[in-house]
């Protein structure tokens, strides 16, 4: 086999033109690659611009640049952790609070273990937890006792009432 030096040089200007159109293709890429990487992390158009231009001029220590002063978070991350952190704030502020202390205090509580006040009552007919100022029991219906019934005839007030009658004579 003979040693050509014309075919030497075609395939080093063929291996030469590939290496710089796969540079190119190269800084193009991460020009493009950055640009659409500070959009998804920044607001600003100056800001988007200026990290194009650092990746357009510098090219691979551009990139380096740019990896070490972007953003942590993209945009769509950064509301995400805010739609969490709203989320947690209401789930705190939607817990009641102990009218002595201000404490906050589960719904199912009938005692504030720091002040011991009163948080809820018992209905005498079913036994599930009432808030203090409610007179009936929004599960049974049954009035909370004490309470004057609206619409009740005499008759049905006494029918409850054992009436113990005193034996004649007594002198009454």
């Amino acid at each position: 086999m003979t040693f050509d030096p014309v075919f030497l040089a075609n395939l080093t200007l063929v291996m030469t033109a590939f290496a710089g159109a796969f540079l190119v293709v190269l800084w193009i890429s991460l020009v493009v690659w950055t640009y659409r990487d500070i959009r998804a992390r920044a607001r600003d158009p100056l800001v988007q611009t200026l990290a194009a231009l650092l990746v357009a001029v510098l090219n691979l220590p551009g990139v380096l640049v740019y990896l070490i002063l972007r953003p942590p978070r993209t945009l769509e991350e950064e509301y995400q952790r805010t739609l969490e952190e709203e989320a947690l704030l209401q789930a705190l502020e939607d817990l009641p609070l102990c009218p002595g202390c201000e404490r906050r205090v589960k719904e199912e509580w009938q005692i504030c273990p720091n002040c011991h006040t009163k948080l809820k009552k018992t209905c005498h007919n079913c036994s599930r937890l009432m808030e203090l100022p409610w007179n009936i029991c929004p599960y049974c219906g049954t009035p909370a006792p004490g309470m004057r019934l609206e619409a009740t005839s005499l008759d049905d007030a006494l029918k409850g009432i054992k009436v113990t009658e005193e034996p004649e004579g007594s002198g009454n």
